[in-house]
């Protein structure tokens, strides 16, 4: 790392742990790619770069039509809407990122899969990390006319209460699922070989700032061990194209680029040039082979579209109490891994068409996490393994725009697989976390303060 970087880097995480920096500065979360916008459109603004040039906006809207374009079977009356399925779970990009955002979870509204998409993947494979030969990476539990879905996800919850150990003797609870699968298409994977992960989507905000975070950061920040909090970050090591890198995107940071190609492959069954075959491939069901179903210039307008997303500003930084907030969330040590202030890097990012990003290089952001993975503990485990992860540890979620998810979704389900209901139940899930020590902190601490933290992290 050069040593303007390290100095960059040692200057932010001390910043973070004394609250030297100012306010003013931290509410342009998203640098020149902040936008000024807190409405329910928030997390699908175009970045300003991206809206005063007329040639740039183009692409960004013909990937957003490409992104929102409901798809149906093949073949298609309407040129170029086809190539849904056999096998699906949404039948576009916004049936899980409603306005770029997190759809509300089926698990919820409908008990599992839904009733024509389901707002969630399942990751499926065996004890030893193979898939089965029946079936793929994630389960798909939709099809088209004349196909069988793979199965149906089903899920139960366990809710169990607790107070917190203050004066005011304030209750909380938290609820726990219990996922299964009816209605294999064929023979099912025998129970005890079946390992499992359901995750609901992620937020699309500054998904192309995350791409481009100056990776010396991140080999810094995994090097930086808190003992005092029982904090011990890893890097993610992930193969993506052939290539070993450091992995940002994903529940556990098992992606290096924004899976465009993969996305329309697995959760829409199109096929394309990165992912040729269908992804019910081999299954007696599937009768026809309609070849490639889009161009790569349309994913790379995709691509680009997600790139060129802009970051909500914070809301209502001189606040007092979010200013307490902000305090506390410090004092907890919450920052050592929703670290307040990353950089991108000087070298412009490129789509996977190969078209360089200037405007992502150099960028100061404060996107509040680390990108690295910590053990989260048992009860948030899903004992699915991928590259580095363990089925215990999770990636860093990024907390920008996080305030806004009711604006934009209406709900505010969080964590992986949504069971969080709300903010504080999110926050009380850290129990198991590795240490456990900011956890600790939260729940000891007055409510007057947990309501002043929780208005900090939903100002952001």
């Amino acid at each position: 790392m050069s040593g303007r970087r390290w100095w960059l880097l040692v200057s932010a995480l001390v910043s973070a742990c004394t609250g030297e920096r100012g306010d003013d500065e931290l509410v342009q979360q998203g640098g020149t790619f902040t936008v000024n916008d807190a409405t329910a459109y928030s997390y699908m603004s175009p970045a300003p770069a991206i809206e005063d040039n007329p040639a740039l906006l183009e692409r960004h809207l013909n990937g957003d039509r490409l992104y929102g374009l409901e798809r149906v079977a093949s073949p298609a009356r309407v040129p170029g809407t086809g190539g849904l399925g056999p096998l699906y779970v949404g039948r576009s990009c916004v049936s899980c990122h409603q306005r770029d955002g997190r759809t509300k979870p089926t698990l919820f509204t409908s008990g599992g899969s839904g009733f024509d998409f389901s707002t969630f993947l399942v990751f499926m494979k065996n004890i030893n990390g193979e898939f089965f030969p029946d079936y793929g990476r994630v389960l798909h539990d939709h099809a088209i006319f004349g196909a069988q879905p793979e199965g149906r996800l089903k899920v139960e919850y366990t809710e169990a209460c607790d107070e917190f150990p203050t004066e005011e003797h304030e209750r909380y609870c938290l609820i726990t699922p219990r996922y299964w699968i009816t209605d294999w298409y064929t023979t099912p994977p025998p129970e005890n070989e079946l390992a499992i992960s359901v995750r609901v989507p992620l937020r699309h905000v500054g998904l192309g700032l995350m791409m481009a975070v100056d990776q010396g950061e991140l080999r810094a920040l995994a090097a930086t061990q808190y003992p005092e909090f029982g904090i011990t970050p890893r890097l993610q090591w992930i193969q993506e194209r052939g290539v070993w890198e450091i992995g940002v995107g994903g529940h556990k940071a098992q992606h290096s680029d924004l899976t465009v190609e993969l996305g329309f492959s697995s959760n829409l069954g199109i096929t394309n040039h990165r992912f040729p075959d269908n992804v019910a491939r081999g299954q007696p069901q599937i009768t026809v082979d309609e070849g490639l179903e889009i161009s790569d210039a349309e994913m790379a307008d995709v691509d680009f579209y997600l790139q060129s997303l802009g970051v909500p500003a914070r809301r209502n930084a001189g606040d007092p109490v979010v200013r307490r907030g902000r305090e506390l969330f410090q004092q907890a040590g919450c920052h050592l891994c929703h670290a307040p202030t990353l950089h991108t890097s000087r070298t412009p990012p490129r789509l996977i068409d190969g078209t360089p990003m200037p405007m992502l290089a150099d960028q100061t952001i404060h996107m509040y996490s680390d990108l690295l993975l910590h053990d989260m503990g048992p009860a948030l485990g899903d004992q699915f393994t991928q590259f580095q992860a363990s089925g215990d540890e999770w990636r860093t979620a990024p907390l920008w725009g996080i305030g806004l998810q009711q604006v934009v979704n209406g709900h505010t389900y969080f964590l992986h697989d949504g069971r969080a209901r709300n903010l504080l139940e999110a926050i009380m899930w850290h129990r198991e976390e590795e240490g456990a020590v900011s956890y600790e902190i939260f729940r000891h601490l007055p409510k007057a303060d947990r309501d002043a933290l929780m208005a900090f992290v939903n100002s952001l």
